[in-house]
Parts: C-alpha cells; structure tokens; sequence
C-alpha cells in the first residue's frame, strides 16, 4: 500500500463517503483547491481493485502553536518554536471501516511529517480530532492541549523513537 497525492481527474472524490459531511465536502470541493495554492496537501489510500477509489485520505499542513496550552516542560522546551505539523484531516470510507486503514494512514501521515521536520524542524505534530475520533489518536499517544480537548498533539521526538529512528 502507498499513498499518492490527491488527483481531480483520477480519484473519483464524489463516490468517498466517510459519514463526515464535511470531510466528504472538504475531499470533493476544497482539497484540490488548497493543494494548488499550497495551503496543504492532501494524500489518498487507493483501492488496489481500482485505483479511482479512494479507501481513506488525510491532508496534511502546518500550523501556529500556543505554548501556554501545552505542559511547562514542552513550554520550557519550545520557547523559540512557533509551529507545528498538522494532520488536518483523515478520514476512511464507510466501505473500508474496520480493516485497519485508519492506522495505516495515521502511520503514513507521521512518517512524512517526521520527514518534513527533518528538513524544516517543528517540535510537534497536531490533529484536529473530529468528535469521537480522540480515542483513536490516544491509542497511539496524542495527547490533548489544555485549552482544547479535541486539538491534539505528539512531540515529533517521541514519533521518532516510536519508528526507531
């Protein structure tokens, strides 16, 4: 399995249902358009079967921190650091549920964040949990702000030595 850019004339983005309406939205109208003016970007998972179909995708981006909300050690820490990786989004198609793509994704995500900090450094990566999704970041170490129960982070040090790097 790998993940490739979202393409508008490939990936049949209509046929995508998460549940989300508006992470269906995002996919179908404003992903492409966010891309092409380099606000995010936005990865697919295809099915092996047909590669239109979009199993699960995720956009990634970076975002402004506010280092009160996070615990004084990282404060102390980060002092200098004023942002941060962002997964934005990362949704599954109903169809897909289930089977472990969601992981997978997350798992990708993070592999190319961390890349990305190794060239441009950033101290953490955040997600957006969309309600009812904290569970699935907690199980892999999120933990979150103080100021924000659905806003999420994870040291991109600690990503590091969960891969072993």
């Amino acid at each position: 399995m790998i993940t490739v850019s979202l393409d508008k004339k490939r990936h049949d983005r209509k046929g995508f249902d998460c549940g989300v309406k508006a992470l269906n939205n995002y996919l179908q109208m404003m992903a492409n358009q966010q891309s092409n003016r380099d606000n995010s970007r936005t990865f697919v998972l295809e099915d092996d079967n047909n590669s239109t179909v979009i199993i699960g995708y995720y956009t990634l981006t970076m975002i402004p921190i506010n280092l009160t909300s996070l615990p004084s050690n990282l404060q102390k820490k980060h002092q200098n650091s004023n942002s941060a990786g962002l997964i934005a989004r990362l949704a599954i198609d109903k169809k897909y549920r289930g089977k472990g793509f969601g992981e997978w994704l997350l798992v990708d995500a993070l592999i190319k964040l961390l890349n990305a900090s190794d060239s441009v450094a950033f101290p953490l990566i955040v997600v957006d949990a969309k309600e009812g999704a904290s569970n699935f970041y907690k199980k892999f170490g999120f933990v979150s702000f103080f100021d924000e129960e659905n806003k999420m982070f994870m040291t991109v040090d600690s990503v590091r030595k969960s891969f072993g790097s």
